[in-house]
């Protein structure tokens, strides 16, 4: 894990303009902060699903078939997840996949303790690479949920959907949640808060280069910023550097000029129809689509199917 992360902090900081790859925000601190800004007033997203699933959690689970196995991206033991195990059949099974050994544990350990009819087969993994899983039985679904689709550039969203495609099979399928586009205003302030707890979130990114990767960013000296971009239909988050200055990591020398920024950030936003359109470019059909009154936010039900030859 170390090697990779110093890897693609270097990768990224050597890149222009300079970058660091947001998977790195979730440490403990970095989680726990994350917790914190889904109960922000401003942040909409978290609480706009949980009602999406509260209102349909019965037609979601009825849609998933009986012999299931939830492959969830992400290792969850929100209620989000809950959600989902308690509306599916006895004798399923859960694979939550996640890139911290230590949280997938205590999940997988939780979860067993609480569904004791529920398989549970935790994988230690980085789900934005491809993933060897062991055998177990059941049509496979994937459970994606918290708009983390729109982290990935939509290229890229269809590769790692193609491989979403792979993992469950012809007779698989998913559900996926997605932000959808709305009023600039209100997006800019779900990613820049009035507290600046997502700013303390952003720069938990350099403390946690400091910590692991002996980094000496200043923290002071980085401001957090978020866009809007229009034309892409993406927020994008930034670190800004105050003043002109050298950080070194590890054994590299880095130089920032006065208001250069690294970015950390996407998160794409889509129309119902432009999602749908780049689920059938990974060989997936819309099934179903729940959304909220005042379609913020969507959970999509996916099947896949063949690929054309």
């Amino acid at each position: 894990m170390e090697a990779s992360f110093l890897n693609d902090v270097l990768t990224g900081l050597s890149g222009s303009p300079k970058s660091l790859p947001s998977k790195y925000f979730y440490d403990a601190t970095g989680s726990a902060l994350f917790d914190k800004i889904t109960e922000l007033e401003e942040y909409y997203p978290t609480r706009t699903e949980l009602q999406i699933m509260r209102e349909n959690i019965d037609a979601i689970g009825a849609s998933l078939g009986e012999e299931l196995a939830i492959i969830e991206y992400g290792s969850g033991s929100s209620t989000k997840t809950r959600m989902i195990l308690e509306h599916i059949p006895p004798g399923s099974t859960y694979v939550p996949i996640d890139i911290s050994g230590v949280h997938l544990n205590q999940v997988a350990d939780g979860l067993t303790a609480d569904y004791p009819d529920l398989h549970v087969i935790p994988v230690h993994a980085d789900y934005t690479t491809p993933v060897d899983l062991p055998e177990f039985d059941g049509r496979r679904v994937v459970y994606f949920p918290g708009s983390t689709i729109g982290n990935f550039r939509p290229a890229n969203a269809t590769r790692f959907l193609k491989r979403m495609h792979t993992i469950v099979g012809d007779d698989g399928g998913a559900i996926i949640g997605v932000d959808l586009k709305k009023d600039p205003e209100v997006l800019l302030n779900a990613y820049d808060d009035a507290s600046g707890v997502t700013a303390e979130f952003n720069l938990n990114l350099l403390a946690r280069i400091n910590r692991e990767l002996a980094a000496d960013f200043d923290l002071d000296g980085f401001a957090h910023r978020a866009i809007y971009d229009e034309d892409e239909g993406r927020i994008e988050m930034h670190l800004v550097s105050r003043k002109a200055q050298t950080v070194r990591v590890a054994d590299r020398a880095f130089r920032f000029e006065r208001g250069e920024y690294v970015h950390t950030e996407n998160s794409y936003k889509y129309g119902i129809d432009q999602f749908s359109e780049l689920a059938r470019g990974a060989d997936f059909w819309v099934e179903q689509v729940w959304t909220d009154k005042r379609s913020w936010f969507a959970l999509f039900l996916l099947h896949a199917k063949q690929a054309e030859v």
